[in-house]
């Protein structure tokens, strides 16, 4: 299995971030733009402050009522995030998203956010390591 890094390596590094004080609707708005699932919120100092969803908007904005172009990121943002870093395995990400239920996973490293994985990163990841170890053992199977 790759480690995170090498998937960021082939991924990219890019990070969609906003700050706590952002609206939910310029949030959604990039988020749109951007196809993605999920922004990293990012302080003053450059530090992770926590990461807002779709699940999030669901649950946190228009299940309760509040309007997307008056509430802050800070108040609906998950704050308790759940991190990695390069040096992990891709398969140990794969089991903290299913354990915790979560589809994005901010990489950290010397305490500043330099990329995120999605489930979908993992899935297609885990699919291609799947496909080379068959290929491998069908090479040794036709070697014999």
């Amino acid at each position: 299995m790759k480690t995170v890094r090498q998937l960021l390596d082939a991924k990219g590094y890019e990070t969609l971030s906003v700050t706590p004080e952002t609206n939910v609707f310029d949030a959604l708005t990039i988020m749109a733009q951007k196809h993605v699932g999920a922004l990293v919120v990012i302080d003053d100092s450059g530090h992770l402050a926590g990461i807002f969803s779709e699940r999030d908007y669901a649950r946190e904005v228009a299940l309760k009522g509040k309007t997307s172009r008056t509430t802050k990121i800070s108040e609906v943002m998950s704050t308790q995030v759940i991190t990695v870093t390069p040096d992990q395995l891709t398969d140990e990400c794969m089991e903290l998203m299913s354990g915790k239920r979560i589809r994005h996973l901010p990489v950290v490293e010397n305490e500043r956010v330099i990329g995120i994985l999605s489930i979908g990163d993992l899935v297609k990841e885990t699919i291609a390591y799947q496909q080379f170890l068959i290929q491998q053992l069908e090479s040794y199977i036709q070697g014999q």
